[in-house]
């Protein structure tokens, strides 16, 4: 088949929203991610965050659990108000973070969680698929069920 007469159909690309308050791990997390063919959205707190979260369509969000003024936690739980189908990680040393309970997805320590361990943590929870979760119900136009009757 020639690729000129018929082009690759091109998968959007995931959208991730990275969450950090020190810049030098944000730019790291940033290009790991750019490179393995995400795009990536950045804030360094809380507050830039759930402004990104509410303007774009985001299909995973990665949070530092210590930041000043809003922590991770409590960013992941206004971010699952705002849209609670979305994967959230959180990365932090689990001592800090205590025995509260958290809203994130999936929490991994930061210090023993090797890159590529988290681009297929990553990988896995971006891929999961948008639209109703199981158990409800799809609303189909009345026009739909007339031609397909």
């Amino acid at each position: 088949m020639n690729e000129g007469v018929y082009p690759k159909i091109m998968r959007p690309k995931k959208i991730i929203l990275c969450v950090d308050d020190n810049e030098q791990e944000l730019s790291v997390l940033k290009f790991m991610l750019a490179t393995n063919g995400y795009r990536v959205f950045s804030a360094t707190n809380g507050k830039d965050a759930i402004e990104i979260f509410a303007d774009t369509q985001v299909d995973l969000v990665l949070t530092d659990f210590a930041m000043p003024q809003m922590n991770g936690s409590q960013l992941v739980d206004r971010l699952k108000q705002m849209a609670a189908h979305v994967p959230m990680i959180m990365l932090g040393d689990p001592q800090r973070m205590g025995s509260e309970m958290h809203g994130a997805d999936a929490l991994l320590a930061k210090k023993n969680c090797s890159p590529l361990e988290l681009l297929e943590r990553v990988k896995v929870m971006s891929a999961r698929k948008r639209g109703p979760r199981k158990g409800t119900q799809r609303l189909v136009p009345e026009a739909e069920l007339a031609v397909a009757s």
